[in-house]
């Protein structure tokens, strides 16, 4: 049986050492002393630390995009607009309110994009953007598990990786230009799944027609 109560338990820790060390990681980066400092103020042991995050600064930068993301979908279930929205739009309103989640805390999005740029975190960068996007799809109602599956989740990654870097620029108050980016980004990135999408179809049925053939000829 599994221990959700134990796994629950450390989730509720690492969300407790995160958002107390947040306000110190545009000082000290993604770091033992920011979670220290974080711990300190909350009334935590320091060695909570290392139950919650064995290995500093990824734990740390794993954990950020998970409570993100789980920020994202506490807002769309919140959202009585987004069970009848396009698809689209529901993607936009995932990417936008997980950003809005984080804008209190954009040094430490800016510190963590800084870490996951380098190339030895690679995989990390990736997997973390795309468990976002399959996360958003989901709420969105996706239930693809062809091609499409894969396809739609790389599309998104791209979308919520160049927004997220646009929206560390954007100093506007309202973040105007951040949004319209974003819709311009679906809007092309749509059209171009759905030309892709369809080339496979194509090949698909090319293949199919092709393996009907010879076995006619046979």
């Amino acid at each position: 049986m599994t221990d959700t109560t134990g796994a629950d338990l450390r989730r509720d820790l690492q969300d407790r050492l995160l958002e107390a060390a947040l306000p110190h990681i545009p000082f000290d980066g993604w770091t033992r002393d920011a979670f220290a400092a974080g711990a300190s103020e909350a009334g935590l042991d320091i060695g909570d630390i290392d139950l919650a995050f064995r290995r500093l600064p990824d734990d740390g930068l794993d954990h950020f995009a998970d409570w993100a993301d789980r920020n994202m979908l506490e807002a769309l279930r919140g959202d009585s607009a987004f069970p009848e929205a396009r698809t689209r739009d529901k993607i936009a309103m995932g990417v936008r309110k997980r950003l809005e989640s984080m804008e209190p805390h954009r040094e430490a999005v800016q510190r963590s994009a800084g870490l996951l740029s380098h190339p030895g975190r690679g995989p990390l960068a990736a997997r973390l953007v795309w468990r976002t996007s399959d996360r958003l799809w989901r709420e969105a109602g996706d239930v693809a598990t062809d091609f499409n599956h894969y396809s739609k989740r790389a599309l998104l990654s791209a979308i919520v990786g160049t927004t997220t870097l646009y929206w560390l620029n954007d100093s506007t108050p309202d973040r105007a230009p951040t949004w319209d980016f974003l819709h311009r980004r679906i809007e092309t990135v749509l059209r171009i799944g759905g030309r892709a999408g369809r080339a496979v179809a194509r090949g698909s049925a090319l293949r199919s027609q092709f393996c009907r053939n010879e076995s006619a000829a046979r």
